[in-house]
C-alpha cells in the first residue's frame, strides 16, 4: 500500500507534476514556490527535529508555518509582501495534497486557514524627466560595458520592461527595421509588442550586431547571458551615479521596476490613454494601471489649478500671493 504521509514525493509532485505540467506557470513563478520550500523545510526540520529526508506531511504543521512565517519576517527581515508571497505558496501545496489524499484533508483545511497578513499601501516611485535624463547619461558610452549599460537602461525606459524580461529578450524578438518594436514574453507565458522610439533603435542595433537570431540581447561582462540580477545591479549602480550630480534622485530607491513605474507616468503626462498603457506594460487588469494616475502630482496638480474657487472668501488674497508655479512646487512636496 502506497505511503501518502511522507512529504518528500508530494513535494516532488507538486514541483514537477503541478507547477509545470498541469499548471504551466511562467518560470519566475516556479521558482518563487521552488525558493519557498528551501526556506520552509530546513526550517520544518530543525524544529521537529526529523531529518529533511524523512518529513512527513503533517510535520508542516500550522503552527509551525506561522513560526515559520515569524521567522523570516524577524530573523530574515522580509517585509509582509514577501511573507504573503511564501504563504501563497504554501496554501498551494497544501491544497495540492489535500486534493489529491483525502487523508490529509483536515491539515490542508487548518493549513489554508493561515490569513494573509494586510500590507500597508506604499507610494509608487518614479522619476522626472531630469532624472531620467541623468541617469541615460551615467553610462561612459566610449567603452563597449557602458554602451551595452546606456542601450539597457534606454531599452527599460522605452519598453517598461521588467528586469526578467530585458535579461531574456533575445534578438529574434526585435523588429529594428520597418514598423521598428519589439516582442516582450511577460507574466502568465502572454506576448506583448511595444514601439521602438528612434535612438533606443540606434543603441541596439550597435548591440546586437553579429549576433545570432536566438543569442540575448544583453549579456554579462564575461559574455554569459545576463540575469534579472544583473540588470537590477546596474540599474542600481548608475542611479547612484546619477544621484551625486542630481539631489532630488538621492532618497529615491530606484530599480528596474522604477524604470517601468517612470514610463507608465511618462506615457500617462504624455496624453496616453489608460487601456494603451495597460496592454504597453502587460498588466492583466486594468486597476492595476489606474495606480499611476493616482501618484502623478502633475496631473493633480493640474487637476487642482482648474478648479474654479474665485467665489470663496478670501481667495483674491490667496491668488494673489500664491502663482501656479508656487503651487506646483508645494503640490510635489506633498
Amino acid at each position: 500500500m502506497r505511503d501518502h504521509s511522507a512529504l518528500g514525493p508530494w513535494v516532488r509532485r507538486f514541483l514537477l507534476e503541478y507547477l509545470i505540467a498541469e499548471r504551466n506557470l511562467a518560470r519566475n513563478t516556479q521558482v518563487s514556490y521552488r525558493d519557498t520550500l528551501i526556506l520552509l523545510l530546513p526550517f520544518v526540520s530543525r524544529e521537529a527535529a526529523v531529518p529533511i529526508e524523512r518529513l512527513a506531511v503533517h510535520d508542516v504543521s500550522p503552527d509551525r508555518v506561522r513560526a515559520f512565517l515569524d521567522h523570516i519576517e524577524r530573523e530574515r527581515r522580509c517585509g509582509v509582501v514577501t511573507r504573503n508571497q511564501r504563504l501563497s505558496a504554501i496554501h498551494s501545496l497544501a491544497r495540492f495534497v489535500g486534493m489529491r489524499s483525502p487523508e490529509h484533508l483536515a491539515w490542508c483545511s487548518e493549513v489554508r486557514s493561515i490569513p494573509f497578513k494586510k500590507a500597508a499601501k506604499t507610494v509608487i516611485g518614479y522619476l522626472d524627466k531630469p532624472e531620467v535624463e541623468a541617469l541615460l547619461r551615467a553610462p561612459n558610452r566610449s567603452t563597449s560595458l557602458g554602451s551595452r549599460d546606456h542601450a539597457l537602461l534606454l531599452f527599460l525606459y522605452n519598453s517598461g520592461a521588467r528586469a526578467a524580461e530585458a535579461a531574456s529578450l533575445r534578438v529574434n524578438n526585435l523588429q529594428l527595421g520597418t514598423s521598428p518594436s519589439v516582442r516582450i514574453l511577460g507574466k502568465g507565458n502572454k506576448w506583448r509588442v511595444c514601439p521602438l522610439w528612434p535612438v533606443t533603435i540606434a543603441a541596439l542595433r550597435v548591440l546586437v550586431a553579429g549576433k545570432e537570431a536566438d543569442d540575448q540581447v544583453f549579456r554579462g561582462r564575461t559574455g554569459e547571458p545576463m540575469t534579472r540580477f544583473g540588470v537590477h545591479r546596474i540599474v542600481k549602480s548608475y542611479a547612484a551615479s546619477a544621484a551625486r550630480r542630481v539631489e532630488s534622485m538621492r532618497n529615491k530607491r530606484i530599480g528596474p521596476h522604477t524604470m517601468r513605474h517612470t514610463t507608465a507616468v511618462h506615457l500617462l503626462r504624455a496624453g496616453v490613454d489608460i487601456n494603451t498603457i495597460r496592454a504597453w506594460l502587460g498588466h492583466v487588469s486594468l486597476d492595476t494601471t489606474h495606480v499611476y494616475a493616482e501618484v502623478d502630482l502633475d496631473m493633480k496638480a493640474k487637476a487642482l489649478a482648474s478648479v474654479d474657487i474665485t467665489d470663496l472668501p478670501g481667495a483674491a488674497r490667496v491668488r494673489s500671493s500664491l502663482k501656479p508655479p508656487t503651487i506646483m512646487s508645494f503640490m510635489r512636496q506633498l
